[in-house]
């Protein structure tokens, strides 16, 4: 459904997307995970046809972006972090308009919009000027004016953020159920977001993939060292060391309030020495468990520190 080959963008030598290649199938719900600069909004552009590359091959649904971009942005709704909403439109009025820009027929027009009302969760708002819309039904505005002209493929750019917990799980659920009929590309760095909605992740750090797999997949990636949680009273200054010690043990995080994360080697289980070594200092082991590698574990392993971005256009930031 999306075909991405060698696409890059540099702005003044500088690399913001450097050399992505990747295949997302029909019907797949995919996270773009990365830090703020990573290069996610730009590669976004590039695949929705807003911006073009600096070299590269893009398909969507059989349309390549060198040879026909518009038809390639007819197969693509796109719901950027920024929405461009009309404030003083009622909300049926501006979807009609969208449909209308993106070439739909009138008889087309007027099933699209009850189809989108619907799905988007906008019945009750459906007469009501956009600028009077909490963020969240503004979010859903503009989530169905991405879908008005029934697109193969939909491109998120952050769709949840500024939003309270509430409206995020009503997008969530949303995007979730969008996902059964619509080949979904969602970027965030929310990464329970990722964990609850998106089937395969990538991970995007200096305009590179490097990480691509399910949650579950991640989770268990080389690199991520198994640990276990430890809880100790009476260890007073030197329970730090004194694990850090222990035959097998990496490395240990100190949490605080007698709690320790301790890393060790794969293979290895420092759980016997801890609880001996428990006994012998005369500390009380209040809990000792195996520590799940989360997302956010992988997340941290693989990106480097967070920079600024080259902005595709100048009013924006990714």
């Amino acid at each position: 459904m999306i075909e991405v080959e060698h696409l890059s963008k540099v702005y003044v030598d500088v690399p913001v997307v450097d050399d992505l290649t990747f295949f997302v199938p029909e019907g797949q719900v995919l996270g773009f995970l990365g830090p703020n600069g990573a290069g996610k909004t730009t590669a976004m552009r590039m695949i929705t046809a807003f911006l073009p590359p600096t070299r590269g091959r893009v398909v969507v649904a059989g349309k390549d972006l060198d040879r026909d971009p518009v038809a390639l942005r007819a197969q693509v709704g796109y719901l950027p972090e920024n929405i461009p909403l009309y404030p003083e439109m009622r909300v049926d009025e501006y979807l009609r308009f969208r449909a209308e820009v993106e070439g739909v027929s009138r008889s087309d027009a007027r099933k699209n919009l009850d189809y989108v009302i619907e799905r988007c969760m906008l019945e009750e708002a459906r007469g009501q000027i956009i600028g009077t819309l909490s963020k969240g039904y503004r979010q859903r505005v503009g989530l169905a004016g991405a879908l008005i002209h029934r697109p193969p493929v939909l491109i998120l750019d952050e769709p949840t953020v500024g939003l309270d917990p509430n409206q995020i799980i009503k997008i969530r659920e949303l995007i979730t159920e969008l996902g059964k009929d619509h080949t979904v590309v969602l970027s965030t760095h929310i990464l329970p977001e990722v964990e609850q909605v998106c089937e395969r992740v990538f991970i995007i750090d200096r305009g590179r993939i490097v990480a691509d797999g399910t949650p579950d997949d991640l989770r268990s990636a080389k690199g991520v060292r198994p640990a276990v949680l430890v809880e100790l009273r009476d260890a007073n200054d030197d329970g730090h060391s004194a694990l850090a010690d222990l035959p097998g043990v990496r490395e240990v995080e100190d949490r605080g309030d007698g709690r320790f994360r301790v890393e060790h080697e794969t293979g290895t289980d420092p759980r016997e020495s801890i609880f001996r070594l428990a006994v012998e200092r005369g500390w009380v082991l209040l809990e000792m468990s195996v520590a799940m590698t989360s997302l956010e574990d992988v997340f941290v392993r693989l990106t480097t520190q967070e920079r600024p971005e080259p902005p595709a256009e100048p009013t924006e930031e990714e």
